[in-house]
Protein backbone atom coordinates (compact mmCIF):
# COMPACT_ATOMS: atom_id res chain seq x y z
CA UNK A 1 0.00 0.00 0.00
CA UNK A 2 1.33 3.40 -0.95
CA UNK A 3 2.42 5.21 2.23
CA UNK A 4 1.64 8.66 0.82
CA UNK A 5 -1.87 7.55 -0.16
CA UNK A 6 -2.48 6.13 3.30
CA UNK A 7 -1.38 9.35 4.95
CA UNK A 8 -3.50 11.46 2.61
CA UNK A 9 -6.66 9.44 3.13
CA UNK A 10 -6.11 9.27 6.88
CA UNK A 11 -6.05 13.06 6.76
CA UNK A 12 -9.32 13.11 4.81
CA UNK A 13 -11.15 10.57 6.95
CA UNK A 14 -9.78 10.95 10.48
CA UNK A 15 -8.58 14.50 10.86
CA UNK A 16 -9.86 16.64 13.03
CA UNK A 17 -12.11 18.28 15.55
CA UNK A 18 -11.72 21.75 14.00
CA UNK A 19 -14.89 22.59 12.12
CA UNK A 20 -13.27 25.06 9.76
CA UNK A 21 -10.82 22.41 8.58
CA UNK A 22 -13.53 19.77 8.40
CA UNK A 23 -15.60 22.11 6.23
CA UNK A 24 -12.69 22.71 3.86
CA UNK A 25 -11.91 19.02 3.54
CA UNK A 26 -15.61 18.37 2.97
CA UNK A 27 -15.74 20.99 0.23
CA UNK A 28 -12.72 19.46 -1.49
CA UNK A 29 -14.11 15.90 -1.42
CA UNK A 30 -17.30 17.19 -3.09
CA UNK A 31 -15.41 19.02 -5.82
CA UNK A 32 -14.63 17.66 -9.27
CA UNK A 33 -10.94 18.11 -8.46
CA UNK A 34 -11.20 15.21 -5.98
CA UNK A 35 -12.42 12.87 -8.72
CA UNK A 36 -8.87 11.88 -9.64
CA UNK A 37 -8.43 10.37 -6.15
CA UNK A 38 -11.28 7.85 -6.45
CA UNK A 39 -9.32 4.96 -7.94
CA UNK A 40 -6.43 5.46 -5.52
CA UNK A 41 -8.82 5.75 -2.56
CA UNK A 42 -10.54 2.50 -3.54
CA UNK A 43 -7.20 0.70 -3.92
CA UNK A 44 -5.78 2.07 -0.66
CA UNK A 45 -8.74 0.79 1.38
CA UNK A 46 -9.37 -2.41 -0.56
CA UNK A 47 -12.88 -1.38 -1.57
CA UNK A 48 -14.76 -3.95 -3.66
CA UNK A 49 -15.42 -1.65 -6.60
CA UNK A 50 -17.28 -4.40 -8.45
CA UNK A 51 -20.09 -4.02 -5.88
CA UNK A 52 -20.63 -0.34 -6.69
CA UNK A 53 -23.80 0.53 -8.57
CA UNK A 54 -21.81 2.46 -11.21
CA UNK A 55 -18.32 2.15 -12.75
CA UNK A 56 -15.67 4.33 -11.10
CA UNK A 57 -15.54 6.82 -13.96
CA UNK A 58 -19.24 7.65 -13.44
CA UNK A 59 -18.64 9.25 -10.02
CA UNK A 60 -18.05 13.00 -10.19
CA UNK A 61 -16.23 13.46 -6.87
CA UNK A 62 -14.62 11.46 -4.07
CA UNK A 63 -17.67 12.13 -1.91
CA UNK A 64 -19.96 10.94 -4.70
CA UNK A 65 -18.07 7.64 -4.71
CA UNK A 66 -17.96 7.46 -0.92
CA UNK A 67 -21.76 7.58 -0.66
CA UNK A 68 -22.19 5.13 -3.56
CA UNK A 69 -25.08 2.72 -3.68
CA UNK A 70 -24.49 -0.98 -4.32
CA UNK A 71 -25.75 -3.14 -7.15
CA UNK A 72 -29.24 -4.48 -6.56
CA UNK A 73 -29.46 -7.79 -4.68
CA UNK A 74 -26.03 -7.69 -3.00
CA UNK A 75 -27.43 -7.22 0.51
CA UNK A 76 -30.39 -9.59 0.93
CA UNK A 77 -32.52 -9.00 4.03
CA UNK A 78 -32.83 -11.85 6.54
CA UNK A 79 -36.17 -13.55 5.79
CA UNK A 80 -37.21 -14.02 9.44
CA UNK A 81 -39.74 -11.24 10.17
CA UNK A 82 -38.81 -11.46 13.87
CA UNK A 83 -35.19 -10.46 13.22
CA UNK A 84 -33.46 -7.14 13.89
CA UNK A 85 -31.26 -6.67 10.84
CA UNK A 86 -28.02 -4.74 10.52
CA UNK A 87 -28.58 -1.23 9.14
CA UNK A 88 -25.00 -0.99 7.85
CA UNK A 89 -21.88 -2.77 6.71
CA UNK A 90 -19.53 -2.37 9.66
CA UNK A 91 -17.76 -3.74 12.72
CA UNK A 92 -19.27 -4.21 16.18
CA UNK A 93 -17.41 -1.94 18.61
CA UNK A 94 -19.86 -2.26 21.50
CA UNK A 95 -22.71 -4.62 22.42
CA UNK A 96 -24.62 -5.44 25.56
CA UNK A 97 -27.30 -4.40 28.02
CA UNK A 98 -28.19 -1.05 29.51
CA UNK A 99 -28.67 -0.88 33.25
CA UNK A 100 -31.72 0.38 35.12
CA UNK A 101 -30.17 3.87 35.16
CA UNK A 102 -30.19 3.95 31.34
CA UNK A 103 -26.41 3.76 31.05
CA UNK A 104 -24.08 1.52 29.05
CA UNK A 105 -20.33 1.11 28.50
CA UNK A 106 -18.43 1.24 25.20
CA UNK A 107 -14.63 0.79 25.14
CA UNK A 108 -14.40 1.52 28.86
CA UNK A 109 -16.43 4.74 28.67
CA UNK A 110 -19.77 5.17 30.38
CA UNK A 111 -22.67 6.68 28.38
CA UNK A 112 -26.13 7.71 29.47
CA UNK A 113 -29.17 7.95 27.23
CA UNK A 114 -29.73 11.51 28.44
CA UNK A 115 -26.38 12.39 26.83
CA UNK A 116 -27.05 10.42 23.67
CA UNK A 117 -30.72 11.26 23.02
CA UNK A 118 -31.10 14.61 24.81
CA UNK A 119 -34.78 15.54 25.06
CA UNK A 120 -36.35 12.63 23.18
CA UNK A 121 -39.15 11.35 25.42
CA UNK A 122 -38.91 7.58 24.94
CA UNK A 123 -35.64 7.03 26.82
CA UNK A 124 -37.31 5.06 29.64
CA UNK A 125 -38.42 2.42 27.15
CA UNK A 126 -34.79 1.25 26.96
CA UNK A 127 -34.28 0.69 30.69
CA UNK A 128 -32.50 -2.67 30.97
CA UNK A 129 -32.70 -2.92 27.18
CA UNK A 130 -29.96 -3.55 24.67
CA UNK A 131 -27.49 -1.57 22.57
CA UNK A 132 -25.11 -2.32 19.73
CA UNK A 133 -22.51 0.06 18.26
CA UNK A 134 -21.50 -0.42 14.62
CA UNK A 135 -18.45 1.37 13.19
CA UNK A 136 -18.13 2.04 9.46
CA UNK A 137 -14.54 2.22 8.22
CA UNK A 138 -13.54 4.16 5.08
CA UNK A 139 -13.68 0.86 3.19
CA UNK A 140 -17.31 0.19 4.07
CA UNK A 141 -20.50 0.96 2.20
CA UNK A 142 -21.81 4.14 3.86
CA UNK A 143 -25.57 4.05 3.44
CA UNK A 144 -27.81 3.27 6.41
CA UNK A 145 -30.88 1.04 6.15
CA UNK A 146 -33.81 0.44 8.46
CA UNK A 147 -33.24 -2.42 10.93
CA UNK A 148 -36.98 -3.04 11.37
CA UNK A 149 -40.29 -2.56 9.56
CA UNK A 150 -42.35 0.12 11.22
CA UNK A 151 -43.50 3.69 11.65
CA UNK A 152 -41.11 6.61 12.11
CA UNK A 153 -42.41 8.27 15.27
CA UNK A 154 -39.71 10.88 15.89
CA UNK A 155 -36.53 12.27 14.37
CA UNK A 156 -33.98 14.63 15.81
CA UNK A 157 -30.72 16.20 14.62
CA UNK A 158 -28.38 17.07 17.49
CA UNK A 159 -25.44 19.30 16.49
CA UNK A 160 -22.03 18.50 17.88
CA UNK A 161 -18.31 18.21 17.26
CA UNK A 162 -16.53 16.39 14.43
CA UNK A 163 -14.21 14.03 16.29
CA UNK A 164 -13.18 10.76 14.63
CA UNK A 165 -15.23 7.73 15.68
CA UNK A 166 -12.73 4.91 15.18
CA UNK A 167 -11.68 2.62 18.02
CA UNK A 168 -8.84 4.81 19.28
CA UNK A 169 -11.22 7.73 19.69
CA UNK A 170 -13.81 5.60 21.48
CA UNK A 171 -11.13 4.56 23.97
CA UNK A 172 -9.23 7.80 24.49
CA UNK A 173 -11.46 10.78 23.65
CA UNK A 174 -14.15 11.52 26.22
CA UNK A 175 -17.76 10.69 25.25
CA UNK A 176 -17.30 10.79 21.48
CA UNK A 177 -20.65 9.13 20.76
CA UNK A 178 -22.58 11.73 22.74
CA UNK A 179 -20.48 14.77 21.69
CA UNK A 180 -20.50 14.37 17.92
CA UNK A 181 -23.33 15.36 15.60
CA UNK A 182 -26.19 12.85 15.71
CA UNK A 183 -29.20 12.12 13.53
CA UNK A 184 -31.74 10.09 15.48
CA UNK A 185 -34.64 8.06 14.09
CA UNK A 186 -37.20 6.37 16.35
CA UNK A 187 -39.16 3.52 14.78
CA UNK A 188 -42.22 1.83 16.32
CA UNK A 189 -42.70 -1.73 15.09
CA UNK A 190 -44.74 -4.75 16.04
CA UNK A 191 -42.28 -5.78 18.75
CA UNK A 192 -41.93 -2.35 20.38
CA UNK A 193 -39.53 0.51 19.70
CA UNK A 194 -36.07 0.67 18.14
CA UNK A 195 -33.98 3.84 17.90
CA UNK A 196 -31.27 4.34 15.28
CA UNK A 197 -28.62 6.86 16.36
CA UNK A 198 -26.38 7.87 13.47
CA UNK A 199 -23.18 9.49 14.77
CA UNK A 200 -21.19 11.67 12.38
CA UNK A 201 -17.51 12.47 12.36
CA UNK A 202 -15.72 14.38 9.60
CA UNK A 203 -17.52 17.19 7.79
CA UNK A 204 -20.23 19.46 9.15
CA UNK A 205 -23.75 18.12 8.45
CA UNK A 206 -22.17 14.81 7.46
CA UNK A 207 -25.33 12.71 8.01
CA UNK A 208 -28.27 13.05 5.65
CA UNK A 209 -31.61 11.35 5.27
CA UNK A 210 -32.44 9.74 1.98
CA UNK A 211 -35.20 11.93 0.62
CA UNK A 212 -38.05 11.75 1.01
CA UNK A 213 -37.99 10.12 4.44
CA UNK A 214 -41.06 7.89 4.48
CA UNK A 215 -43.44 7.65 7.45
CA UNK A 216 -43.30 3.85 7.28
CA UNK A 217 -40.17 1.85 6.56
CA UNK A 218 -39.57 -1.70 5.44
CA UNK A 219 -36.74 -3.78 6.88
CA UNK A 220 -33.64 -3.08 4.84
CA UNK A 221 -35.06 0.06 3.22
CA UNK A 222 -32.54 2.84 2.71
CA UNK A 223 -32.80 5.44 5.46
CA UNK A 224 -29.77 7.77 5.39
CA UNK A 225 -26.12 8.08 4.37
CA UNK A 226 -22.83 9.26 5.87
CA UNK A 227 -20.16 11.49 4.36
CA UNK A 228 -16.73 10.46 5.69
CA UNK A 229 -16.65 8.85 9.09
CA UNK A 230 -19.51 7.25 10.93
CA UNK A 231 -20.96 5.02 13.62
CA UNK A 232 -24.48 3.75 14.25
CA UNK A 233 -25.88 2.96 17.70
CA UNK A 234 -29.01 0.78 17.83
CA UNK A 235 -31.18 0.82 20.96
CA UNK A 236 -33.61 -2.05 21.52
CA UNK A 237 -36.21 -2.58 24.22
CA UNK A 238 -35.72 -5.50 26.58
CA UNK A 239 -38.97 -7.31 25.82
CA UNK A 240 -38.35 -10.82 24.46
CA UNK A 241 -35.24 -9.84 22.47
CA UNK A 242 -31.83 -11.50 22.29
CA UNK A 243 -28.76 -10.94 20.11
CA UNK A 244 -27.83 -13.89 17.94
CA UNK A 245 -25.19 -16.31 19.15
CA UNK A 246 -21.61 -15.41 18.29
CA UNK A 247 -22.19 -11.69 17.79
CA UNK A 248 -19.53 -9.81 19.78
CA UNK A 249 -17.09 -6.91 19.69
CA UNK A 250 -15.02 -7.28 16.53
CA UNK A 251 -17.72 -9.09 14.56
CA UNK A 252 -18.16 -7.91 10.96
CA UNK A 253 -21.74 -7.42 9.80
CA UNK A 254 -23.46 -6.44 6.57
CA UNK A 255 -26.72 -4.71 5.71
CA UNK A 256 -29.69 -7.05 6.10
CA UNK A 257 -27.85 -9.62 8.24
CA UNK A 258 -29.70 -10.69 11.39
CA UNK A 259 -28.29 -9.15 14.59
CA UNK A 260 -30.85 -10.72 16.89
CA UNK A 261 -34.41 -11.93 17.24
CA UNK A 262 -37.62 -11.21 19.08
CA UNK A 263 -38.93 -14.40 20.64
CA UNK A 264 -42.63 -13.61 20.48
CA UNK A 265 -44.79 -11.20 18.58
CA UNK A 266 -45.53 -7.89 20.24
CA UNK A 267 -48.28 -5.41 19.53
CA UNK A 268 -48.24 -2.22 17.50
Amino acid sequence: MNKVNRQLFCLLTELSSRKWLSERIGSFTKSKASRRLIRSFAKTYGIRVEEAEQPLEAYESLNDFFIRRLKAGLRPVDPDAASLVSPVDGTVTGIGSMNDKLRFIVKGQDYGLDELLHDLPMKDRYRNGYFIVLYLSPADYHRVHSPVAGEVTATRRIPGTVYPVHERSLRHMPKVLSRNERLITCIRHRFGMTTVVKVGAMNVSSIRYTEPLRARLDRGEELAFFEFGSTVVLLVEKEAFAFRNGLDVGSKVRVGEALGYWKAEGCE
